[in-house]
């Protein structure tokens, strides 16, 4: 089952455009979608108001599942629910496309390709706040492109100093970058469900839905 989802709220590309690019990227990758899904609100609202799109995520049980979006914000414009979402998929072994990264999110991929799309939806709020070059932004730096090895360090606990040491770079300048950046607050906003995805890879592993967690917490609640 191959499912087209698509949210319609102000904040997001319009329906027709995130259409035109679910419908290329499916061409380029010969992925026959099987239904369209959409969503409306009038506003972006929070996961737990979204009742309908946890029905859906819910709904991938058994089977082979692909869902392709536009962006990520269409799935959540904030990072600490896109992690929640993207968990479970996992757990459901659904295959999640996103079209502007050009990326299939799935058991097989690696952190270093995740954490590129957190980082770039943590900052789009503020960005889309700014016009022009918004003040005391920062150009691009010679860390830039150890990024995502960055990243994964720092999600392995590791420090400064053994980054530095892996990198054969510069202790300071690398702790400079990791602050300007906000690299550190990136890897705690993520929180636990980091060693959630890092560990989809073990043997005997059973991812659990945060949803359905949620559901069997509350039942034994009441």
């Amino acid at each position: 089952m191959v499912y087209a989802y698509m949210r319609q709220v102000p904040i997001l590309e319009h329906l027709a455009a995130q259409k035109n690019d679910i419908l290329t990227l499916a061409y380029q990758k010969d992925i026959a979608i099987t239904q369209e899904v959409v969503e409306y609100a009038t506003r972006d609202l929070r996961i737990d108001e979204r009742k309908d799109f946890e029905n859906f995520l819910k709904s991938l049980g058994e089977g082979e599942y692909t869902v392709i979006v536009s962006s990520l914000s269409v799935l959540s414009t904030r990072v600490e629910e896109l992690v929640k979402v993207i968990n479970c998929m996992l757990s459901h072994e659904v295959d999640l496309w996103v079209c502007d990264a050009n990326l299939c999110i799935n058991a097989q991929s690696h952190m270093n390709e995740v954490f590129p799309l957190l980082e770039k939806q943590r900052k789009k709020p503020e960005e889309e706040r700014q016009i022009g070059r918004p003040k005391g932004s920062k150009s691009s730096s010679k860390f830039d492109i150890y990024h995502s090895e960055i990243m994964t360090m720092l999600s392995q606990k590791q420090n400064v100093s053994a980054i530095a040491r892996v990198l054969d770079v510069s202790r300071s300048s690398l702790k400079d970058y990791i602050e300007s950046r906000g690299l550190k607050s990136l890897v705690a906003s993520i929180g636990s469900a980091v060693k959630n995805l890092e560990d989809k890879e073990v043997d005997n592993i059973v991812l659990i839905c945060p949803f359905e967690a949620e559901a069997l917490a509350a039942e034994k609640v009441s």
